[in-house]
């Protein structure tokens, strides 16, 4: 049996699965750091003017424009006795751990255009060095198996390491390293802290990329080889890739994570903004709602895979962001109309953490079921296009990420400037206008991003029986050209 038959019907073994899964964590704390506290760190600790913080994200965006579809058109192509995926994974954990360090741990006295740049320098860097890892590594969920469900649960495991090593830094940020004081309640203006968060998620990140690319090492013989050896010209090479990302599912996909990351761009950056402005929680409380999500991605690692087999992967997809966008911002109005507990109560409290859980684990599902998608269109465009890219569809998505982390962190800067919430405010000396006008907006954008989200992902073309078909349809092809 050949290497892509034994593939279609082979289920990755739970080590193999942990081991790809555990790469996620990578991401999940790099995208934490990037998204939830970058913000708030530069502006409101080190005095950085929110605009020109999103200013070095969108600058940064320029080199992933180009990164992100070199990297996925070289892995697809990739000749070398570690496979297409491995050497680019193992040659970026230094480089993006070191630099990611560094982003928390800027010079002392460094401010204005000079923390800009420091800025700039870094978050270009990581983003590269990241882009190295992360487009291979994704790529791998189409090599390991071609199996309908087995992909899920593959994205199920790599999603649910993501948001459990990106929670369990954070929480160890406002539990641990945030020291709060009489004059700073919530702990975030604790220099120190900062720049040991730094080194732990610098230490983390390394460990993830090092245990999933050593992990995954064996399977590299029976991962699917590099396409014979042809002629490519720059024009050629631009022609293939625009012919691959082309596939109207991909372009669904494509659209459909960009309204998503955007919103969860701004969810992410305005989150401790949220907690501590909106709903007045101190650094003890911030880590109680984050301990306490540690169930979300452990739910989402039960219903993702389930509700993909019952229903398939768009309907779920469909059917859990319904609910799950539908109950997001459903607390931030309900306050806003007077129907919850004041600030400072235990009910409310309680209330939020019970919405927080249940609410993030559906989104983690979804974000589950979204990513195994993207996955089934690889054979399609096999059978089209006589290449399997999956390195250029993932790469697709990891660009997308990027713009919308950098949207969602101009959209996050604009709504703080409307809110009259500037640089340096504690949550005290901000006004009841400032805080309602905070919350109206962050729920008013989150709601219509996520519907339009679900509308793209309508367009998504792949059922069960498409991607066996399409498996039958290779099968019968390569036996014909065997």
């Amino acid at each position: 049996m050949s290497d892509a038959a034994t593939a279609a019907h082979h289920t990755p073994g739970l080590l193999t699965r942990i081991a790809y899964g555990i790469g996620g964590a990578a991401g999940g704390i790099k995208n934490n750091g990037f998204d939830y506290v970058l913000l708030l760190f530069y502006s409101q600790v080190l005095g950085l003017s929110a605009v020109m913080v999103a200013a070095a994200l969108w600058i940064a965006l320029i080199f992933d424009a180009v990164s992100d579809p070199v990297v996925g058109y070289w892995s697809d192509n990739l000749k070398s006795k570690y496979g297409r995926r491995h050497p680019f994974m193992y040659a970026a954990m230094i480089p993006i751990s070191v630099g990611y360090f560094f982003v928390w741990n800027p010079p002392t006295g460094l401010e204005g255009m000079g923390l800009f740049g420091w800025l700039l320098t870094l978050t270009i860097l990581v983003r590269l060095m990241y882009t190295l890892f992360e487009v291979p590594q994704h790529a791998l969920s189409a090599e390991l198996t071609q199996d309908y469900d087995a992909r899920t649960s593959l994205m199920s495991f790599r999603y649910f390491f993501a948001w459990v090593g990106g929670l369990a830094v954070q929480a160890t940020l406002f539990a641990v390293l945030l020291k709060p004081t009489e004059e700073d309640s919530s702990g975030i203006f604790y220099l120190e802290g900062w720049n040991t968060y730094g080194l732990l998620g610098a230490s983390c990140i390394f460990l993830a990329i090092l245990i999933t690319s050593v992990g995954t090492h064996r399977h590299i013989p029976h991962l699917m080889p590099p396409p014979a050896a042809r002629k490519t010209t720059p024009l050629k090479v631009i022609a293939e890739i625009w012919e691959t990302v082309s596939n109207p599912s991909f372009r669904a996909l494509f659209i459909a994570t960009m309204f998503g990351l955007l919103a969860t761009g701004v969810s992410a950056t305005l989150n401790q903004y949220i907690n501590t402005f909106f709903w007045g929680f101190n650094s003890q409380q911030i880590f109680g709602v984050t301990v306490a999500v540690f169930l979300s991605p452990a739910l989402a690692l039960f219903i993702a895979p389930i509700a993909g087999k019952i229903s398939g992967k768009k309907r779920a997809a469909i059917f859990i962001g319904v609910l799950a966008f539908t109950i997001a911002p459903a607390p931030i109005f309900a306050r806003l109309l007077g129907l919850l507990p004041p600030n400072g109560t235990d009910e409310l409290y309680f209330t939020i953490v019970f919405i927080t859980v249940f609410d993030i684990a559906l989104i983690v599902a979804y974000q589950m079921l979204a990513a195994a998608m993207v996955a089934d269109i690889v054979e399609e465009n096999e059978l089209k296009t006589g290449r399997r890219s999956e390195g250029v569809y993932f790469a697709g998505i990891s660009f997308v990420r990027k713009l919308a982390q950098g949207m969602g962190v101009l959209s996050a800067s604009v709504i703080l400037a409307t809110a009259s919430i500037v640089p340096g405010m504690r949550p005290e000396q901000a006004s009841p206008e400032s805080i309602a006008t905070l919350g109206f907006w962050y729920a008013i954008t989150l709601l219509t991003l996520w519907t339009l989200m679900l509308i793209s992902v309508s367009f998504y073309r792949i059922s069960r029986d498409d991607h066996e078909k399409n498996l039958q349809a290779l099968a019968e092809k390569r036996a014909r050209e065997a």
